[in-house]
């Protein structure tokens, strides 16, 4: 019977099945301190017990893990299994994250489609309800239950298929009879959990579970942790409460931070200057459309525009709108004043106490843009009485208010727009009167384009029109940069101070004047996870009051002392510190933690998960394994016995709590697994959480913890493609992660994580990588079970007697030892892999085809040495299988995953620079054989035949010719290699040789056009002119394997300067090889015989 195509994986799955439950039984992952009766001084401790605790960000569980999730979190558990191996106590917990918005906005719908449709979710007939496919919750997962898409018509509706969250949550895998419950949202809480921690031990994750926990209220013990973080905050004045702008979801009626929304993250508000342009006269066709709007009279109408320049409102020369765009007329918190402008920007206002109540959007007149041209208008501190609104192309009725005020002596944009009108008024249907007189005027003065910074850059840059978009990006980039931080005024109340202190004070003295107002909106789109797209409002909430002076201060000095592995990801924590300031904490709907002085608010997802890396540390002797905490840990300590007080002696080195009844033993023992495993070694994230929860998680250490429990380390790793592409459940571009390990089985999973990528750029899995390594695993598994069989058939002789395929064999090994270790250290897996794996593989590999090339027994102890090694080095990314090799067929005492690194041995670099300069010469020989054979394709009858008997001459170099040194020299001085596109300064190579008379000589330039292709291909080691070795003795020692492993009859080793000399040698082909011949790059010839 023929052998299932995955039997080899089966066979794998089978093993890796068989290592979990060896983990679990010998509570593998279980990590404790020591004890104060083991160990008693703290200061000592971490030397004579080292330790490591790892953490990634705990996933939000409103459905299955993905491999995204197992992505992000395979880098700490990589670092887990090799920190084992060094000997640490190693912890690596998970808890899983419930706070926020995401679980209760979808336990909402649940409950109204309930009442539309019964406990049963039966939709009436003519409802046209898509056919879900069942499928089980257990193996596989396809849809976030708690995405929210907004409605987008019946057409894409029908498209999605997923019309109804009772839809979704049957697609994810829940039954129909049960969705009801989830109408709860405490049900999530309950169900989840144990779903994605039967995921993770699918994948052969490191965890101790006894720490996990969930978050929220319905966690007595994180709840009382949650409550001491805040009480100290505000102790510290660090949680503050006043007015201020927010990203604000009106339909949920509370703010829309990062966690609660569906698209958007990132986005804060955009404050702006709106300035207020008196409409002195509407055009005809407004006129007549507002015809007899009593809503209208006796109001003052003002066109107001957004603008993030106030200083220069003294250049405006006119206003412009789209004309496609819809505008209209709106009430304002003044009942005599009325403000024209897009909905949208409206909408924003009512919830800025510009509206006549918070959230009212009162329109009384409805207009088009291209009804408003030729309104004049009076614009705040323009030289010109009143000034015209015309046509632009660009205005957009997705950012600001629609309506744009022009400068057109510092806004290229505006400059553009203004001459297109001047030079076809009756194209875009404005009267010159309109725009001719209008000249722009000089306000700013800049070093680079002077007073009129517009029209100069405009000319420079050749701008012709205002449709040079890019052009046009350009140079306002450019214009504005050089006006703020290089101009000075030149006119008005200001003029001498330079832009920066101008700016603000211009600014205030137009609000207090009436003739602005502040005004902000989303930088960027943002949608709540109730489907609305969200405004920015000013309102009283509670707020961290990061980027405070001193505050920021201190998370700047715990950052330069963090080590974040990559630049770029420390130059984007400076960058956020730099710009992070007040944060809304709480909110009023969702799920969390009651604010401790304020109930009516819940502590938001992102300000409960900053320091929560310490409550691991303390959840086992608390919770006892339970994850909501509804089962007393270890000590029998209650959750209301956790005292602010307790929390303080256990984290922050406080007194004894005198309000709380904890017996001192056991507060000793919670802080002894405190003060052993913090501070946190390392923290693994996706990189774009380093704008928020990272930055976040800084600030609350440093105001929390004393400075010794800082953090130690960050990192921040990209998105995971699915083969190159984004994973979309949209796309079908998607694998959940018990699907994964399902597909290709835990350890090809694993491989294929690491091998990835490690950077801040995304890493992609590939399907072919994965299925290659169930290949490569098993086929290695057979070879060494193999090999073991036939062990007594090797060569046992000791170090002494090693020859130079077991010397060179070793020293790979031993070197690739070191470098594994340092790979595994610098957290670059997908290089540890290479060096654990592949290299470690391939030096096996040659030296057993070395071996049996040379007809010798491997030896004994190298080949049991590489087997303990491989196991040991690859085990950190492929445990099951390393579980399997070191126990089952090594026959080793007790766990891979608590052996201990092997140390490697000395490291012969002369064998290994000897065995590199050998296979060189073999990649020589076979170009070698390749440019022969092209001759043969050009129809030379005198040609080499490759698969024919052959001999080889290798012609070996003592000595560089004097025209060779100096043309090396040379050479080498052009030598440009961090220059892909161009090796050599080839300039400098023709002005150098002629300079010293080498042009003449027709040897030189196909030397050095030699050289340089060898240069391409093996880099600066062809300039190198000593060897650590005598390469005559090298050549002459090896040369039977030489002529073994390329095929030859025969193989002659000449000395170049003796060819000449000897008749046999003395046709051009060999005498041209000859004179190639350098030190290091002995050169060939091949002929058949």
């Amino acid at each position: 019977m023929a052998e299932p195509k995955t039997a080899k994986r089966d066979a794998l799955i089978d093993i890796e099945k068989k290592a979990q439950k060896l983990w679990e039984e010998n509570k593998a992952f279980e990590v404790d301190a020591p004890t104060i009766e083991e160990y008693a001084d703290i200061k000592t401790i971490h030397q004579a017990h080292p330790k490591f605790l790892s953490t990634t960000a705990y996933p939000y569980l409103n459905g299955r893990l993905h491999l995204g999730h197992g992505f992000t979190v395979s880098k700490i558990e990589f670092a887990t299994g090799y920190q084992r191996l060094q000997g640490k106590r190693a912890l690596f917990p998970l808890g899983w994250h419930c706070t926020g918005m995401p679980i209760r906005a979808c336990a909402d719908k649940l409950a109204r489609e309930m009442e539309m449709f019964g406990k049963d979710y039966v939709v009436p007939e003519e409802t046209e309800t898509p056919q879900i496919e069942k499928l089980n919750l257990q193996e596989t997962e396809r849809v976030d239950p708690t995405k929210i898409v907004a409605k987008k018509g019946k057409v894409v509706a029908k498209a999605t298929g997923l019309k109804y969250q009772f839809q979704i949550m049957e697609q994810v895998g829940v039954p129909r009879n049960e969705i009801h419950k989830f109408a709860d949202p405490q049900h999530w809480l309950t169900y989840f959990p144990p779903i994605a921690t039967s995921d993770t031990k699918k994948i052969g994750y490191k965890i101790d579970f006894r720490r996990s926990f969930i978050t929220t209220d319905a966690n007595p013990y994180y709840d009382a942790f949650i409550r001491w973080q805040f009480n100290k905050l505000r102790a510290l004045n660090k949680v503050k409460y006043g007015l201020r702008y927010t990203i604000y979801s009106p339909k949920d009626g509370q703010p829309c931070m990062d966690h609660d929304r569906s698209s958007g993250e990132g986005v804060g508000p955009q404050d702006y200057t709106c300035i207020k342009l008196k409409v002195v006269e509407f055009s005809p066709e407004t006129q007549a459309t507002l015809a007899g709007n009593k809503d209208i009279e006796g109001k003052k109408i003002f066109m107001v525009a957004a603008t993030l320049r106030p200083e220069t409102m003294y250049g405006q020369t006119n206003c412009f709108v789209g004309v496609d765009i819809k505008y209209g007329i709106f009430k304002t918190h003044k009942s005599d004043e009325l403000f024209l402008m897009t909905e949208r920007a409206a909408r924003n206002m009512a919830f800025q106490n510009l509206s006549p109540s918070n959230g009212e959007v009162s329109k009384v007149a409805d207009l088009v843009g291209r009804q408003l041209i030729g309104t004049q208008v009076k614009a705040p501190l323009c030289t010109y009485p009143s000034v015209y609104v015309l046509p632009m192309d660009g205005v957009l009725a997705t950012k600001g208010t629609g309506v744009v005020t022009s400068v057109p002596s510092d806004s290229p944009d505006d400059y553009a727009a203004v001459m297109d009108l001047k030079k076809k008024p009756d194209y875009y249907k404005v009267q010159p009167e309109w725009i001719v007189p209008f000249e722009p005027i000089p306000i700013i003065n800049t070093p680079t384009y002077g007073n009129l910074a517009a029209p100069t850059i405009c000319a420079q840059m050749k701008i012709a029109s205002q449709k040079d978009k890019t052009q046009l990006a350009l140079a306002k980039d450019a214009v504005y940069k050089d006006g703020f931080y290089n101009g000075v005024m030149v006119i008005g109340d200001f003029a001498g101070k330079p832009v920066q202190e101008a700016k603000p004070e211009i600014r205030k003295q137009l609000i207090e004047a009436g003739e602005a107002v502040p005004y902000n909106e989303p930088e960027n789109l943002v949608m709540s996870r109730s489907g609305e797209e969200c405004v920015v409002a000013l309102m009283d909430q509670w707020y961290l009051d990061y980027g405070e002076a001193e505050w920021r201060a201190q998370a700047e000095e715990c950052l330069k002392n963090m080590n974040v592995y990559t630049e770029e990801t420390r130059n984007a924590f400076e960058k956020n510190l730099a710009w992070l300031n007040q944060w809304a904490c709480a909110r009023s709907y969702g799920l969390g933690t009651r604010l401790p002085w304020d109930h009516n608010f819940l502590v938001e997802s992102l300000s409960d998960s900053t320091i929560y890396m310490a409550y691991y540390t303390i959840a086992a002797l608390l919770q006892g394994g339970s994850v909501d905490g509804s089962v007393p840990g270890p000590l029998g300590i209650r959750a209301e016995q956790m005292t602010d007080q307790a929390f303080e002696y256990v984290f922050a080195d406080g007194p004894l709590p005198t309000d709380s009844d904890i017996p001192q033993a056991s507060l000793e023992k919670l802080r002894r697994e405190f003060e052993y495993f913090y501070p946190l070694d390392v923290r693994t994230t996706g990189k774009e959480l380093i704008s928020n929860h990272l930055t976040f998680t800084i600030y609350n250490h440093v105001a929390l913890f004393p400075k010794k429990y800082w953090p130690v380390s960050f990192r921040a790793n990209g998105h995971l493609l699915l083969n190159g592409d984004k994973m979309a459940k949209s796309t079908g571009n998607f694998l959940g992660l018990a699907e994964a390990v399902e597909k290709y089985g835990a350890d090809a999973t694993r491989l294929a994580l690491a091998d990835a990528g490690d950077s801040g750029e995304d890493a992609n899995f590939e399907d072919v990588t994965a299925n290659a390594c169930i290949l490569k695993l098993y086929t290695l598994m057979e070879w060494i079970q193999e090999t073991l069989a036939a062990k007594d058939t090797f060569r046992k002789t000791g170090r002494e007697a090693y020859n130079f395929y077991d010397r060179v064999f070793e020293s790979h090994m031993n070197k690739l030892i070191n470098q594994a270790e340092a790979d595994y250290e610098a957290t670059f897996y997908r290089e540890a892999v290479k060096s654990a794996f592949y290299e470690l593989m391939a030096a096996r590999d040659f030296y057993r085809e070395a071996c049996a090339l040379m007809e010798i027994p491997m030896n004994h102890d190298l080949i049991m040495r590489y087997m303990e090694v491989q196991t040991l080095l690859i085990s950190p990314i492929v445990s099951h299988w390393s579980e399997h090799i070191w126990g089952n067929v090594l026959g080793k005492e007790g766990l891979v995953v608590n052996a201990r690194w092997p140390k490697a041995g000395p490291v012969d670099e002369t064998v290994l620079q000897e065995i590199e300069y050998l296979r060189r010469q073999l990649a020589n020989v076979r170009a070698t054989e390749t440019q022969a054979l092209k001759k043969k394709k050009k129809g030379k009858t005198d040609v080499f035949e490759p698969f024919k008997p052959k001999k080889i001459t290798i012609l070996l170099a003592a000595k560089f010719p004097e025209w060779q040194e100096a043309s090396i020299a040379v050479l080498h001085g052009a030598y440009q290699p961090d220059n892909k596109d161009k090796l050599f300064d080839d300039d400098k190579v023709k002005k150098e040789l002629a300079a010293k008379g080498l042009m003449k000589d027709k040897k030189v330039m196909p030397f050095l056009h030699d050289l340089k292709k060898k240069a391409a291909e093996q880099g600066p080691s062809v300039f190198s002119r000593t060897l650590s070795f005598n390469e005559t003795e090298v050549l002459e020692s090896h040369s039977e394997y030489l002529r073994r492993i390329l095929g030859y009859e025969t193989l002659t080793l000449v000395k170049s300067d003796e060819v000449a000399s000897l008749p046999e040698f003395a046709e051009d082909d060999y005498v041209r090889a000859a004179e190639q011949s350098v030190p290091g790059q002995p050169t060939f010839v091949v002929k058949n015989i």
